[in-house]
């Protein structure tokens, strides 16, 4: 096997495919990438078992073949090497040579028949969106997912098309985001749950201009964009019924100008308490008062203008939760939706909007 090619042809994809590489792993194959070359193209592949991506480049082949390599220790060597260097590729026995310039390294290797691909995915469900609408939907519902949840199916974000609509939502059962998208081109129905690992990956790599192509499987979630091929498995499980969480009506409702509101939360939050986060809102006439104390007796106070015309009351939230939301959406005003004490309160932008944050109260 041996291959040349210009040192920024085969770093683009070496960058793009390493996010999944483990650095502490049980399996050595996995700290691996799987090089394939042939019909003068090279195709860089990595896996966690769970997570698998795959980029290609153009490069001149002497002999088609493939092997493993250590993938950071690979990225590191390429990416050390001068600008637009020539580097030659070459398979020695057990060991793989890399020439560029004056430098010379050798690379332990695995055989290629060991490392794990992943089954082909039977297409269920099969759409195209362009990058930048699919990464919106990844970066307004994220924050939410779980993290190490026993309830698996909280670990990882729900894609759903119900044929017009594409919709992305996260919850750790304390909060919930949504964020849904009009389908150019309609498609079936279907729900599935990605992985944390995975989404963050894809969030990672999205943002170019184009589309990409969403091929759904009864256990894989495939997505292609330019020369990347992702491929997750789904996790197997059923997710909440979110909308029986999201308020229909809330019956009081908060306008305020996002950044002031932002701000203020995050001036009261510095003496919440710092395991709770817990914060007291309290409502009057146009008025928002912001309360917080900790077991040291500190307390902070805050106070902003709002749109607010009904009886006064109170209640508590996680001040992270609220910034998180407030943080997500867009524009220069939000619209607070709240019912009593004891229920979720709806942060949106006003009039509605694609995205919806549910938050729970907390006792204070």
């Amino acid at each position: 096997m041996k291959f040349t090619t210009d040192r920024e042809k085969i770093l683009e994809p070496l960058q793009a495919v390493i996010g999944v590489v483990e650095r502490r792993q049980t399996m050595p194959i996995l700290a691996n990438v799987l090089l394939s070359v042939k019909n003068g193209r090279l195709a860089i592949t990595a896996t966690d078992l769970e997570v698998e991506l795959v980029a290609g480049a153009d490069v001149t082949v002497q002999q088609a073949g493939e092997v493993t390599v250590p993938g950071r220790k690979f990225l590191d060597i390429v990416r050390a090497l001068p600008d637009k260097v020539a580097v030659v590729f070459t398979l020695e026995g057990e060991k793989a040579s890399i020439k560029a310039g004056k430098s010379r390294f050798s690379l332990t290797t695995l055989p290629a028949a060991d490392f794990p691909s992943i089954e082909e995915i039977h297409s269920q469900l099969s759409f195209q969106v362009e990058q930048a609408a699919l990464k919106r939907l990844i970066d307004k519902t994220h924050f939410s997912m779980a993290q190490q949840d026993v309830r698996y199916y909280l670990n990882g974000m729900l894609l759903e098309s119900d044929g017009k609509m594409l919709r992305t939502v996260a919850t750790d059962g304390h909060r919930l985001a949504m964020c849904e998208m009009e389908l150019v081109t309609k498609s079936g129905t279907q729900q599935v749950i990605v992985p944390r690992k995975g989404v963050l990956e894809l969030q990672r790599l999205l943002g170019a201009e184009g589309p990409v192509a969403v091929q759904v499987g009864s256990n894989h979630i495939r997505i292609t964009l330019g020369d990347i091929r992702f491929t997750s498995k789904l996790i197997d499980g059923r997710f909440p019924e979110y909308g029986r969480v999201i308020p229909a009506n809330p019956g009081r409702i908060v306008k305020a100008d996002r950044e002031a509101l932002r701000r203020a939360l995050q001036r009261t939050a510095i003496l919440s308490n710092e395991k709770y986060r817990g914060i007291r809102l309290a409502l009057k006439q146009n008025l928002l008062v912001l309360t917080a104390h900790n077991p040291e007796q500190e307390e902070a106070e805050d106070e902003v203008e709002v749109v607010y015309q009904g009886e006064e009351f109170e209640v508590g939230f996680n001040v992270n939760y609220l910034l998180d939301a407030l943080a997500a959406i867009d524009g220069a005003e939000v619209e607070v939706g709240l019912t009593d004490a004891n229920s979720s309160c709806l942060v949106r932008a006003p009039g509605g909007g694609a995205s919806r944050y549910v938050v729970m109260p907390m006792r204070l």
